[in-house]
Protein backbone atom coordinates (compact mmCIF):
# COMPACT_ATOMS: atom_id res chain seq x y z
CA UNK A 1 0.00 0.00 0.00
CA UNK A 2 1.19 4.07 -0.58
CA UNK A 3 -0.83 5.86 1.97
CA UNK A 4 -3.23 3.84 2.73
CA UNK A 5 -4.13 3.04 -1.11
CA UNK A 6 -4.26 -0.24 -2.64
CA UNK A 7 -2.16 -1.03 -5.47
CA UNK A 8 -3.07 -4.08 -7.92
CA UNK A 9 -1.09 -4.87 -10.54
CA UNK A 10 -2.63 -6.44 -13.84
CA UNK A 11 -0.99 -8.29 -16.47
CA UNK A 12 -2.98 -9.08 -19.74
CA UNK A 13 -0.83 -11.52 -20.84
CA UNK A 14 -0.58 -13.87 -24.40
CA UNK A 15 2.17 -16.03 -25.11
CA UNK A 16 4.11 -14.60 -21.83
CA UNK A 17 5.31 -18.75 -20.66
CA UNK A 18 8.70 -17.57 -20.54
CA UNK A 19 9.17 -14.12 -19.30
CA UNK A 20 5.97 -14.55 -16.30
CA UNK A 21 8.15 -15.53 -13.76
CA UNK A 22 11.30 -12.78 -14.50
CA UNK A 23 8.25 -9.84 -14.75
CA UNK A 24 6.96 -11.57 -11.20
CA UNK A 25 10.33 -11.39 -9.68
CA UNK A 26 11.20 -7.78 -10.40
CA UNK A 27 7.71 -6.84 -9.33
CA UNK A 28 8.34 -4.31 -5.89
CA UNK A 29 7.13 -5.57 -2.83
CA UNK A 30 4.26 -2.52 -2.05
CA UNK A 31 2.54 -4.27 -4.75
CA UNK A 32 -0.83 -5.58 -3.32
CA UNK A 33 -2.46 -7.61 -5.70
CA UNK A 34 -1.74 -9.49 -8.93
CA UNK A 35 -4.04 -10.02 -11.73
CA UNK A 36 -3.29 -11.66 -14.85
CA UNK A 37 -5.52 -12.80 -17.69
CA UNK A 38 -4.19 -14.92 -19.95
CA UNK A 39 -6.16 -14.30 -23.52
CA UNK A 40 -6.11 -18.14 -24.73
CA UNK A 41 -2.54 -17.99 -25.25
CA UNK A 42 -1.13 -21.14 -27.21
CA UNK A 43 1.62 -22.01 -24.76
CA UNK A 44 1.80 -22.43 -20.83
CA UNK A 45 1.10 -19.10 -19.85
CA UNK A 46 -2.11 -19.46 -17.64
CA UNK A 47 -0.24 -23.08 -15.71
CA UNK A 48 3.28 -21.02 -15.23
CA UNK A 49 1.23 -18.57 -13.57
CA UNK A 50 -1.39 -20.51 -11.47
CA UNK A 51 2.47 -22.35 -10.86
CA UNK A 52 4.12 -18.95 -9.66
CA UNK A 53 1.72 -18.27 -7.14
CA UNK A 54 -0.15 -15.62 -8.65
CA UNK A 55 -3.60 -15.10 -6.84
CA UNK A 56 -5.53 -14.25 -9.34
CA UNK A 57 -5.44 -16.03 -12.73
CA UNK A 58 -8.05 -15.75 -15.52
CA UNK A 59 -8.27 -16.94 -18.93
CA UNK A 60 -10.45 -16.17 -22.21
CA UNK A 61 -12.26 -19.00 -24.02
CA UNK A 62 -10.92 -17.67 -26.78
CA UNK A 63 -8.62 -15.04 -27.93
CA UNK A 64 -10.43 -11.83 -27.97
CA UNK A 65 -7.43 -9.23 -28.29
CA UNK A 66 -5.53 -6.85 -26.14
CA UNK A 67 -8.10 -4.36 -25.99
CA UNK A 68 -10.23 -7.10 -24.05
CA UNK A 69 -8.05 -8.04 -22.31
CA UNK A 70 -7.10 -5.23 -20.44
CA UNK A 71 -11.18 -4.51 -19.85
CA UNK A 72 -11.29 -8.23 -18.09
CA UNK A 73 -7.79 -6.42 -15.94
CA UNK A 74 -9.24 -3.42 -14.89
CA UNK A 75 -12.71 -4.85 -13.97
CA UNK A 76 -11.17 -7.89 -11.91
CA UNK A 77 -8.51 -5.29 -10.33
CA UNK A 78 -11.86 -3.00 -9.34
CA UNK A 79 -13.52 -5.99 -8.03
CA UNK A 80 -10.60 -6.69 -5.85
CA UNK A 81 -11.48 -2.93 -4.19
CA UNK A 82 -8.32 -1.47 -6.15
CA UNK A 83 -7.35 2.36 -5.30
CA UNK A 84 -4.25 2.70 -7.85
CA UNK A 85 -3.92 -0.33 -10.97
CA UNK A 86 -0.81 -0.67 -12.58
CA UNK A 87 -0.84 -2.49 -15.86
CA UNK A 88 2.38 -4.62 -16.28
CA UNK A 89 3.12 -6.32 -19.27
CA UNK A 90 4.50 -9.97 -18.31
CA UNK A 91 6.89 -10.28 -21.48
CA UNK A 92 9.56 -8.21 -19.18
CA UNK A 93 9.71 -5.68 -22.19
CA UNK A 94 8.83 -2.88 -19.73
CA UNK A 95 11.03 -2.76 -16.15
CA UNK A 96 8.62 -4.00 -13.65
CA UNK A 97 10.35 -2.56 -10.51
CA UNK A 98 9.20 0.77 -11.62
CA UNK A 99 5.09 0.03 -10.83
CA UNK A 100 5.29 1.66 -7.62
CA UNK A 101 7.06 4.62 -8.98
CA UNK A 102 3.98 4.90 -11.49
CA UNK A 103 1.55 4.20 -8.71
CA UNK A 104 2.93 6.77 -6.15
CA UNK A 105 1.91 10.16 -8.12
CA UNK A 106 -1.52 8.88 -7.95
CA UNK A 107 -1.77 7.58 -4.27
CA UNK A 108 -0.78 10.94 -3.48
CA UNK A 109 -3.00 12.35 -5.84
CA UNK A 110 -0.70 14.50 -7.66
CA UNK A 111 -1.72 12.26 -10.81
CA UNK A 112 -4.88 10.50 -12.16
CA UNK A 113 -2.89 8.51 -14.57
CA UNK A 114 0.86 7.78 -14.67
CA UNK A 115 2.48 6.39 -18.45
CA UNK A 116 6.44 4.99 -18.52
CA UNK A 117 8.18 6.85 -21.14
CA UNK A 118 10.20 5.07 -23.62
CA UNK A 119 11.31 8.31 -25.41
CA UNK A 120 12.75 10.27 -22.45
CA UNK A 121 15.94 10.01 -22.13
CA UNK A 122 17.35 7.10 -24.41
CA UNK A 123 15.89 4.44 -23.65
CA UNK A 124 13.49 3.29 -26.58
CA UNK A 125 16.53 3.04 -29.13
CA UNK A 126 19.45 1.37 -26.41
CA UNK A 127 16.88 -0.62 -25.43
CA UNK A 128 16.62 -1.95 -28.90
CA UNK A 129 12.93 -0.79 -29.56
CA UNK A 130 13.47 -1.18 -34.10
CA UNK A 131 13.75 2.15 -36.13
CA UNK A 132 10.80 2.17 -37.69
CA UNK A 133 8.87 1.74 -34.72
CA UNK A 134 10.66 4.70 -32.97
CA UNK A 135 9.61 6.50 -35.98
CA UNK A 136 6.15 6.21 -36.03
CA UNK A 137 6.24 6.35 -32.13
CA UNK A 138 7.72 9.95 -33.21
CA UNK A 139 5.53 10.95 -35.94
CA UNK A 140 2.13 9.55 -34.55
CA UNK A 141 2.81 11.61 -30.99
CA UNK A 142 3.59 14.75 -33.45
CA UNK A 143 0.67 14.74 -34.36
CA UNK A 144 -1.58 14.00 -31.51
CA UNK A 145 0.36 16.86 -30.07
CA UNK A 146 -0.67 19.18 -32.58
CA UNK A 147 -4.45 18.28 -32.08
CA UNK A 148 -4.75 17.48 -28.18
CA UNK A 149 -4.26 20.23 -25.74
CA UNK A 150 -1.79 17.74 -23.98
CA UNK A 151 1.82 17.64 -24.11
CA UNK A 152 2.80 13.90 -23.64
CA UNK A 153 6.55 12.27 -24.78
CA UNK A 154 3.98 9.45 -26.27
CA UNK A 155 0.87 8.57 -26.02
CA UNK A 156 1.54 4.46 -27.06
CA UNK A 157 3.28 3.59 -23.67
CA UNK A 158 1.83 0.19 -22.67
CA UNK A 159 3.22 0.69 -19.19
CA UNK A 160 0.49 3.01 -17.34
CA UNK A 161 -1.09 2.49 -14.25
CA UNK A 162 -4.91 4.85 -13.58
CA UNK A 163 -6.76 5.88 -9.97
CA UNK A 164 -9.77 3.92 -9.21
CA UNK A 165 -11.86 6.98 -10.20
CA UNK A 166 -10.51 7.76 -13.77
CA UNK A 167 -11.33 3.65 -13.95
CA UNK A 168 -14.84 4.02 -12.85
CA UNK A 169 -15.40 7.04 -14.90
CA UNK A 170 -14.07 5.72 -18.31
CA UNK A 171 -16.59 3.77 -20.92
CA UNK A 172 -13.98 0.78 -20.79
CA UNK A 173 -16.06 -1.83 -22.03
CA UNK A 174 -17.49 0.60 -24.66
CA UNK A 175 -13.96 0.58 -26.55
CA UNK A 176 -12.37 -1.39 -29.13
CA UNK A 177 -11.10 -4.91 -28.44
CA UNK A 178 -8.07 -4.24 -30.54
CA UNK A 179 -4.87 -2.03 -29.44
CA UNK A 180 -6.51 1.30 -30.50
CA UNK A 181 -7.83 0.84 -26.48
CA UNK A 182 -4.78 2.19 -25.25
CA UNK A 183 -5.06 5.14 -27.24
CA UNK A 184 -8.52 5.57 -26.30
CA UNK A 185 -8.17 5.60 -22.97
CA UNK A 186 -5.77 8.16 -23.36
CA UNK A 187 -8.07 10.80 -24.94
CA UNK A 188 -11.13 10.21 -23.16
CA UNK A 189 -8.92 10.89 -19.95
CA UNK A 190 -7.68 14.26 -21.16
CA UNK A 191 -11.33 15.10 -22.82
CA UNK A 192 -12.61 13.98 -18.86
CA UNK A 193 -9.94 16.50 -17.24
CA UNK A 194 -7.94 14.74 -15.81
CA UNK A 195 -4.41 15.01 -15.67
CA UNK A 196 -1.83 12.01 -17.02
CA UNK A 197 2.22 12.39 -15.66
CA UNK A 198 5.17 10.85 -17.05
CA UNK A 199 8.06 9.01 -15.99
CA UNK A 200 11.34 7.61 -17.31
CA UNK A 201 11.54 4.30 -18.40
CA UNK A 202 14.04 1.88 -19.72
CA UNK A 203 12.69 -0.85 -21.87
CA UNK A 204 13.81 -4.34 -23.35
CA UNK A 205 13.12 -5.17 -27.13
CA UNK A 206 14.88 -9.30 -27.17
CA UNK A 207 12.85 -12.49 -27.99
CA UNK A 208 11.29 -12.88 -24.96
CA UNK A 209 9.10 -9.72 -25.52
CA UNK A 210 6.12 -9.50 -27.63
CA UNK A 211 5.64 -7.48 -30.72
CA UNK A 212 3.07 -6.87 -33.10
CA UNK A 213 3.11 -7.34 -36.61
CA UNK A 214 3.92 -4.29 -39.21
CA UNK A 215 0.43 -5.01 -40.50
CA UNK A 216 -1.11 -4.50 -37.28
CA UNK A 217 1.17 -1.80 -36.35
CA UNK A 218 -0.04 0.08 -39.55
CA UNK A 219 -3.97 -0.66 -38.71
CA UNK A 220 -3.24 0.82 -35.27
CA UNK A 221 -1.47 3.88 -36.74
CA UNK A 222 -4.28 4.93 -38.65
CA UNK A 223 -7.03 4.20 -36.01
CA UNK A 224 -4.71 6.43 -34.00
CA UNK A 225 -5.46 8.73 -36.60
CA UNK A 226 -8.92 8.80 -36.67
CA UNK A 227 -9.40 8.42 -33.06
CA UNK A 228 -7.70 12.01 -32.79
CA UNK A 229 -9.68 13.49 -35.64
CA UNK A 230 -12.21 12.53 -33.71
CA UNK A 231 -11.74 14.19 -31.01
CA UNK A 232 -10.54 17.17 -32.66
CA UNK A 233 -13.77 17.78 -34.73
CA UNK A 234 -15.88 17.56 -30.98
CA UNK A 235 -14.07 20.86 -30.70
CA UNK A 236 -12.24 19.33 -27.74
CA UNK A 237 -14.88 17.93 -26.43
CA UNK A 238 -14.54 13.69 -27.12
CA UNK A 239 -16.17 12.76 -24.43
CA UNK A 240 -19.69 14.58 -25.90
CA UNK A 241 -19.45 12.28 -28.60
CA UNK A 242 -22.43 9.90 -28.53
CA UNK A 243 -20.12 6.75 -28.27
CA UNK A 244 -18.16 8.22 -25.11
CA UNK A 245 -20.76 10.34 -23.44
CA UNK A 246 -21.67 7.40 -20.89
CA UNK A 247 -19.04 8.47 -19.08
CA UNK A 248 -19.75 12.03 -18.07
Amino acid sequence: MISGKKIVVVMPAYNAAETIGKTLADLPSAVDDIVLVDDCSVDATYSRARDLGIKHVLRHQENSGYGSNQKTCYNKALELGADVVVMVHPDYQYDPRLAISLASPIAEGVYDCMLASRILGTGALAGGMPWYKYLANRILTTYQNLLIPYKLSEYHSGYRAFSRELLERLPLNENSDDFIFDNQMLLQTIGAGYHIGELTCPTRYDEGSSSISIKRSVRYGLSVIVATLEYRLNCWGFLDSPRYRKSL
